[in-house]
């Protein structure tokens, strides 16, 4: 499948299945949002949540943030990780947005960047989330499922890269919410030990899922094959025309007769192979029905 491609039909399936996609982070202004995304460098939203909320009642403002010590914010954070730097970087943090921004949140990179445990990604978070601008902050969720999806090639070894790679294939309007897909996608579906390829939608427009389980182009389906996959699906399906198309995860073309819970009546279908085993999938490129001649086990 080529990049275009892959981008084109990754965007359109989050568009139809995650039409709202947003930090999970709890802030009600910038400033809380600043100190929620530093806190969270290597620790987990739900963890950050849970401690905020005292943070945020007794230390409403910069100044306020600004004018305690890094001893004091440890006992409110101790259990994130790195509480004593991040102690230190929120106090920091505030006395520089007292001192030289009037204590407001910088709308931009270079200033963002200037404050204390706030680097790129954090910087491209407050752009993105705060100010809608065409950031894309590449953590950890986003750099994996880059480079698992195939949207970014395997050269592409550092966050800035990843971020670069993204930007230039993303529609600039896109941008701040195909974050928050990327980061939701990997935290709920494409984990990093197990992910849950079985159950996601990308299945047929993933790189890694079409090698893992060895998705391959086929030149001809034989008689007995095509018998076997009408019988397979109860008749339900009538093929029409058969006929390779580009691309390594697609093989034959098919029209759908009849309504069925995965596809719609006279919508387009594909029949892939599959570890040996052909199956139907919708026009999405979504698995679901066995064509009854093998199965991923």
């Amino acid at each position: 499948m080529r990049k275009k491609e892959r981008y084109e039909k990754v965007i359109a399936w989050f568009q139809d299945n995650i039409p709202v996609a947003e930090t999970e982070l709890h802030y009600n202004n910038p400033y809380e949002l600043l100190i929620a995304v530093i806190l969270s460098a290597q620790c987990t939203d739900k963890r950050v949540n849970i401690i905020t909320p005292p943070l945020y009642k007794d230390f409403p403002t910069p100044e306020a943030l600004a004018a305690t010590t890094p001893e004091v914010i440890f006992e409110y954070i101790r259990s994130v990780s790195y509480p004593n730097n991040k102690a230190k970087h929120l106090v920091g943090m505030a006395k520089m947005l007292v001192n030289d921004f009037n204590s407001e949140v910088p709308d931009n990179l270079e200033d963002l960047i200037k404050l204390p445990g706030v680097g790129r990604k954090t910087a491209n978070v407050i752009q993105s989330v705060v100010f809608k601008k065409a950031a894309m902050a590449v953590d950890t969720h986003v750099f994996r499922v880059s480079h698992r999806i195939g949207l970014v090639p395997d050269s592409c070894t550092t966050p800035f890269s990843v971020e670069k790679e993204l930007v230039k294939n993303i529609p600039e309007k896109l941008i701040p919410i195909a974050h928050h897909w990327l980061i939701l996608h990997g935290r709920y579906v494409c984990q990093a030990r197990t992910p849950k390829c079985d159950t996601c939608g990308l299945q047929m427009m993933c790189k890694y899922f079409c090698n893992t389980y060895k998705v391959t182009k086929e030149d001809k389906l034989t008689d007995s094959e095509l018998n076997a996959i009408r019988e397979g699906v109860n008749d339900r399906y009538e093929l029409t025309r058969k006929s390779v198309t580009e691309g390594y995860d697609i093989d034959f073309d098919i029209t759908v007769k009849g309504n069925d819970d995965e596809m719609t009546s006279e919508s387009s279908a594909y029949i892939v192979k599959i570890d040996g085993g052909w199956y139907i999938t919708d026009a999405s490129g979504h698995l679901g029905l066995d064509a009854g001649l093998g199965s991923l086990s």
